[in-house]
């Protein structure tokens, strides 16, 4: 019975002759070998490409680093290389800053107290509050000749001390009136001489004027003096009723307390303004 030419490749062929089995099993054995071998050359190139892959990344990175491939002998030293967190910095020479300059120096001599000096500059506009208390200024003078604005011995002590300028003040509140004078000389010595030859005997005379009326002539009145570099700073002050001065007077003597301490301020803010400026410049 024949099934045409799709019948099975096992039956006689058209000599009528049996097929030889065994060299059918071998060929197709033989076949079977050649595709294994297809596919464990086929994983050994895939292997070995993978392995190039790695290699060569390994090698990239290595060619990033300036030491690659150099002998240990060709390499930096340990001392040479900054170690982390040690970035060198800018360097700079040590300096030490100049010592701050002494307000003192300014109004101790003549030599160096060179800002403008007089009535205005000392005892500047129509007022001043002080102590918590305003006192209204009367009239204000300067004058190189100094023992014309003193009396009683103070006079002498002026001129033996080579007083150089008074300057004077009248500050009021109420029927209280008090004169301030500053007597200038050229060193702190020679003021410091003057202040303590002044025994308060004689005054400073008392500055009327700008409504002020005359007072501290022929009455009782409080005397002060005080020192501070070159200038000798002093007091004179009574009512301007005509009635003498007591001790029950508060407002006279709060009135010449304050007025020494402002006279104190002035002076020293005279050596601060200077001292100041000389750092600036310099």
């Amino acid at each position: 019975m024949s099934f045409g030419q799709g019948g099975a490749p096992w039956g006689p062929d058209d000599n009528g002759s049996t097929p030889d089995w065994a060299a059918l099993a071998e060929a197709s054995e033989a076949r079977a070998r050649k595709r294994r071998w297809l596919m464990i050359g086929g994983a050994v190139v895939a292997t070995l490409a993978v392995g190039s892959v790695v290699a060569w990344g390994i090698v990239s990175a290595n060619k990033d680093s300036e030491a690659a491939g150099k002998p240990a002998d060709q390499l930096p030293s340990t001392a040479d290389i900054p170690s982390e967190g040690r970035t060198p910095g800018p360097s700079f020479e040590a300096t030490t800053p100049p010592p701050p300059l002494d307000p003192n120096d300014f109004i101790d001599s003549a030599a160096k107290d060179k800002a403008p000096l007089n009535e205005d500059t000392l005892f500047p506009g129509a007022s001043v509050t002080t102590g918590g208390a305003v006192y209204k200024k009367g009239a204000s003078t300067h004058t190189a000749k100094c023992s014309s604005a003193a009396q009683g011995a103070l006079t002498g002590v002026l001129k033996n001390n080579g007083c150089t300028q008074m300057i004077r003040a009248t500050y009021t509140k109420g029927d209280s009136a008090v004169t301030v004078g500053v007597a200038v000389f050229d060193t702190k010595a020679k003021a410091a001489k003057a202040a303590a030859e002044y025994k308060l005997k004689g005054a400073v005379v008392s500055l009327p004027g700008s409504g002020v009326p005359t007072f501290c002539r022929t009455t009782v009145c409080r005397q002060t003096s005080n020192s501070v570099g070159r200038y000798v700073y002093f007091t004179n002050g009574g009512l301007t009723n005509g009635k003498d001065a007591t001790k029950q007077d508060k407002t006279l003597f709060t009135l010449g307390d304050d007025l020494r301490a402002y006279t104190f301020q002035q002076i020293q803010r005279r050596g601060q303004t200077q001292a100041s400026a000389a750092a600036t410049a310099g």
